[in-house]
């Protein structure tokens, strides 16, 4: 501000020099003689040097004799409740519940393929058929006997109501029918696993073993469905937050590939921490509706773990710290205009948001804290207030 005014002052003086021989300038450089206008250039250089040099004589004289000079000029803010949110950042993975390999549960081969890759099947829709080697040949057999056990049963039973014959043919022809019906429930379950349907609704994302193939239980994958509908994104969470981090908390969640953000929240928190790294998981139920999010798919997270409705919040760069280790900040007393006193309070922070931290302690709602300046400051020391920061 003192260049400022000392600028304006030569300005000042020049303006008043060239006013009296404006015509004479004027003169020399209709002349174009180049001579004659370095000879007039040099005289007023010469005269802004002495004029200079003047006006430094002079502003030290003034900051001898007035003592407001030498008071440090600030800013400063006054402090406001504001809501404090903080948040835990940490990078997950979309996987999703419904993401299956399908492997057959009999051996034999691949007769019938009935889809394709993209195609959407529904719960128990069959997808392929391996050939039964003819056990669909002995399931007929096994129901004409049973038949022939049910109507000897049935007529042994009318019998022995009607007391005739003896109990033990009833009972003889009664397990005899059920035998059958065990057998027949058997061998309908042996003929049903040559059947492969999907498991849930769904997308077939890949046909993995072709028509025609001999495929074997557990061994042979044959598809991979996929339902991208019940989605969630899994991380690691350091242990240090795991009484802050827990089921319910709000998340905000980023797709960086996709160029996407959407709001969540905390589907499970863990309670097992993994003594490799000290983590312990959290899943964060998503939404997908245009099926755009894919398993795998990397995604930043944003999870809240603290909230204060009442926080106060400084800028951290004009917190100091004294030998000690204890943190300190400048505030003003004694303000009468726009003087003050500088007056050290030590505080206790908490976490940060970008370039603020919360105070725990040490400061008030609506106190007056130095800002500009707060770095050049003393303890006690008198100061001039420049302005007070909307912060």
């Amino acid at each position: 501000m003192k260049k400022i005014y000392s600028l304006l002052a030569i300005t000042f003086l020049l303006t008043a020099c060239g006013g009296g021989n404006k015509k004479s300038v004027e003169d020399i450089i209709a002349t174009d003689n180049l001579e004659t206008i370095r000879e007039k250039k040099v005289e007023l250089d010469a005269s802004v040097k002495e004029m200079t040099a003047q006006l430094k004589q002079l502003e030290t004289k003034i900051k001898e004799l007035d003592p407001l000079e030498k008071i440090p000029l600030i800013t400063t803010f006054a402090t406001k409740e504001a809501i404090f949110t903080h948040y835990v950042e940490l990078q997950g993975s979309v996987n999703t519940k419904q993401n299956l390999v399908i492997y057959p549960e009999y051996s034999g081969i691949l007769t019938t393929v009935y889809v394709k890759e993209g195609q959407h099947v529904r719960k128990g829709q069959i997808l392929a058929k391996i050939d039964d080697g003819g056990l669909s040949q002995q399931l007929a057999q096994l129901k004409i006997q049973t038949d022939l056990a049910k109507t000897t049963f049935e007529r042994q039973k009318r019998l022995w109501e009607q007391k005739i014959g003896s109990e033990i043919q009833y009972l003889q022809s009664k397990t005899s029918y059920e035998t059958q019906q065990q057998a027949v429930s058997q061998m309908e379950q042996q003929v049903s696993k040559t059947i492969v349907r999907a498991p849930f609704t769904g997308s077939i994302d890949d046909v993995i073993t072709d028509q025609g193939s001999v495929v074997l239980p557990g061994q042979s994958p044959l598809f991979r469905i996929v339902n991208l509908k019940d989605m969630y994104i899994e991380t690691d969470v350091p242990e240090s937050y795991i009484s802050n981090v827990t089921k319910g908390k709000d998340v905000l969640v980023e797709f960086p590939i996709l160029g996407e953000t959407m709001n969540a929240k905390v589907r499970q928190a863990g309670n097992f921490i993994n003594p490799a790294n000290r983590t312990f998981k959290a899943e964060i139920a998503i939404s997908n509706k245009d099926n755009t999010i894919k398993p795998n798919l990397t995604a930043k997270l944003k999870i809240n773990d603290y909230t204060n409705n009442k926080a106060i919040l400084i800028p951290q760069s004009i917190i100091s710290e004294n030998a000690q280790g204890q943190q300190y900040v400048y505030t003003i007393s004694d303000k009468s205009s726009t003087t003050a006193k500088a007056k050290r309070v030590i505080i206790t922070t908490g976490k940060t948001q970008g370039d603020y931290i919360e105070v725990l302690s040490g400061i008030k709602n609506n106190e007056e804290i130095i800002d500009e300046g707060a770095r050049s400051v003393k303890d006690g020391q008198d100061v001039k207030i420049l302005a007070i920061d909307a912060n």
